[in-house]
């Protein structure tokens, strides 16, 4: 691998084999989190923004903590668990929620939570719920070879996909994915071996449709967890993970603004994995890190 460098741009391309894997148990750690609906959603046409009609539109809570639901909305909505097409579920209604308005749940089991507005059923949200320490209990089965993460040490069921790629600092950057099928939340598990402190963005599309865009994403031990929407069908995803500096306060640092694409992921033919790389200097021309070059075999 070099690094290319002139005065208005550095570019870094690196090809490198998916192999097929699977997806680890992994959330982050969260005692609390806020839930707002999102403004305008009163009316269609949020469930299409890569925000969604709640935000988040998926979120992670411990078992015994506090999940609150806000609405800074002028339009009343509800947080019911269940679904549109089945309905509420029972774990909880807020019944309606007026604007400037909040109310508390505290979920005692763990498992994923569909919830939606029935007073506006484009809504729909899920709250994935974990054991406190969860965390913890997932650094435990990490591998420690800084190459890979062991399956049997994760517990990872068969049939999901994975792959690698590399910052051009040298950093590792794995991932494993649920299998993509359609109707159902894919799961993404992401790892920057041996970093701390990382701050990145992802971006996940399938057939062109954007189903996943975290940004602001911070794991403390490198580690972590993303959710997509319900995927369309189940045809593979690409996966975009743009890195956005190690640290916790400004300025943080490494090589900030290069772009991992991992295309056409899905677990039974593995992945084909394509770094690109680009710093973001104002002056850049030409060339910038939305370019894509997919390989041929």
């Amino acid at each position: 691998m070099k690094t290319i460098a002139n005065s208005s741009f550095f570019v870094l391309f690196a090809l490198v084999a998916g192999i097929v894997a699977t997806t680890p148990a992994t959330f982050a750690d969260h005692s609390e989190v806020t839930i707002e609906a999102a403004m305008g959603s009163g009316a269609p046409g949020c469930e299409e923004t890569a925000e969604g009609c709640y935000i988040p539109s998926t979120a992670t809570v411990d078992v015994g903590g506090v999940v609150i639901f806000s609405n800074p909305d002028t339009a009343a909505h509800t947080f019911t668990a269940g679904s549109p097409s089945d309905g509420p579920t029972g774990e909880f209604d807020t019944g309606l929620v007026m604007a400037d308005n909040s109310f508390e749940w505290s979920p005692d089991a763990v498992g994923e939570v569909p919830y939606f507005c029935m007073v506006h059923p484009w809504m729909v949200g899920t709250i994935i719920v974990q054991e406190v320490g969860a965390e913890k209990d997932d650094d435990d089965h990490m591998d420690k070879d800084d190459d890979h993460m062991d399956k049997d040490d994760m517990h990872m069921p068969a049939g999901d996909a994975s792959a690698t790629g590399m910052l051009s600092d040298g950093t590792m950057v794995s991932i494993w994915t649920s299998e993509p099928t359609a109707g159902e939340m894919m799961e993404i598990s992401i790892k920057f071996v041996d970093a701390e402190h990382v701050n990145h963005d992802i971006m996940v599309t399938q057939n062109g449709e954007e189903v996943l865009n975290d940004t602001g994403a911070h794991h403390h031990d490198g580690k972590g967890m993303h959710t997509t929407a319900p995927l369309g069908s189940s045809d593979p995803v690409d996966v975009t993970v743009t890195f956005q500096g190690y640290g916790v306060d400004d300025p943080k640092t490494g090589p900030i603004g290069e772009e991992v694409v991992f295309s056409n992921v899905v677990p039974e033919f593995g992945t084909i994995a394509m770094m690109i790389l680009a710093v973001a200097i104002i002056s850049i021309v030409a060339v910038t890190a939305k370019s894509r070059v997919i390989p041929r075999f």
